[in-house]
């Protein structure tokens, strides 16, 4: 009987052990293109739209340093030195914080400025505005609709149909050619 008993007490340690509930972390799924290109950045993804709200330290543990004071602190690329602001490859551009599909290649133009220039993005959502009165300038800064990167600044000096620019830092964006032969900036 007291063997029996042991047993059932035991069994029911083990059982409420296992219903504990472990810290909460945000779901991320998995994709291909998840680990295979960022295996420090678990929360990257090409599919997944869910908005990600984290503290700016796991982004500091997950992006690469080039890339953090662009992404979460708002800095600025020189113009010129991007890999993008000249490029004419087919593709998609996508946020190279979290892998948010932001913009076409068809919608992107040469334009003097010296970082990489879209009229449009690629669907309503992908990029969310704030303002920016930073520099003594009123100006609107585009972030990233998934994870509230920076990306650059919109202006209304573009081209038809919408007559904007969105002014993107290249080391924002990631871009995935149509074609896999098709060469990617290095």
């Amino acid at each position: 009987m007291k063997l029996m008993l042991l047993f059932f007490l035991m069994l029911s340690a083990a059982m409420t052990a296992c219903q504990a509930e472990t810290p909460s972390r945000p779901t991320v799924k998995s994709t291909s293109m998840q680990n295979a290109s960022h295996p420090s950045n678990p929360y990257y993804s090409r599919t997944d739209t869910t908005k990600l709200e984290l503290p700016d330290t796991v982004w500091k543990k997950v992006l690469p340093p080039e890339l953090y004071p662009v992404a979460r602190q708002g800095a600025t690329e020189p113009a010129f030195t991007g890999k993008y602001w000249d490029y004419e490859g087919i593709g998609t551009y996508f946020c190279a914080a979290c892998g948010n599909s932001l913009f076409r290649s068809d919608a992107k133009f040469a334009s003097t400025c010296g970082w990489p220039s879209f009229f449009e993005t690629v669907r309503p959502g992908s990029v969310v505005y704030r303002k920016d009165t930073s520099f003594g300038m009123a100006r609107t800064e585009v972030l990233c609709g998934r994870c509230g990167a920076h990306l650059g600044h919109l202006f209304d000096d573009g081209p038809p149909p919408t007559g904007k620019r969105f002014c993107m830092n290249s080391i924002s964006l990631e871009f995935e050619p149509d074609h896999p032969e098709t060469k990617k900036p290095q």
